[in-house]
């Protein structure tokens, strides 16, 4: 979570809502990093945690990555969780709760619909105050 923490803050220094994910294997090595990218460049897919996958699924060479681990600074929304689904992530660990537009213990909580195929165990508030700090930061300069 702390390399998520540094991907968040490196967001927010670009202008960028600051999440940051991280996606482990399965002997805990980190095989890929992402941070928002929605601005820069304009990208409403470009979420942390879909940029994340994609360079994962790179690195193994497929799009399934059930032996790894996702960690991320914020709940993450419907489009991320699905996406967490499809590629069949082992364990999600999140950081701040988003009442808003998170999708996992808020709003539509994706992994508990009947029609989602995979459920990867979840693991929320890791580092919450940390990653809830960020995001208040930042959104409070834009104001």
């Amino acid at each position: 979570m702390a390399i998520a923490l540094e991907l968040a803050r490196y967001a927010a220094d670009r202008g960028e809502v600051p999440v940051g994910a991280v996606v482990v294997d399965a002997a805990g090595m980190v095989i890929a990093r992402a941070h928002n990218r929605v601005e820069s460049p304009p990208d409403p897919a470009g979420h942390a945690e879909i940029l994340a996958l994609r360079a994962a699924a790179e690195v193994l060479g497929t799009p399934r990555l059930s032996d790894c681990d996702l960690y991320v600074t914020l709940e993450p929304c419907a489009m991320c969780a699905q996406a967490i689904a499809h590629a069949r992530i082992r364990r999600l660990v999140f950081g701040a709760y988003d009442p808003k537009g998170g999708s996992v213990d808020h709003g539509p909580r994706i992994f508990t619909q009947p029609t989602c195929h995979h459920r990867p165990e979840v693991v929320g508030g890791v580092e919450e105050t940390a990653a809830g700090a960020l995001l208040k930061a930042f959104f409070a300069a834009r104001r």
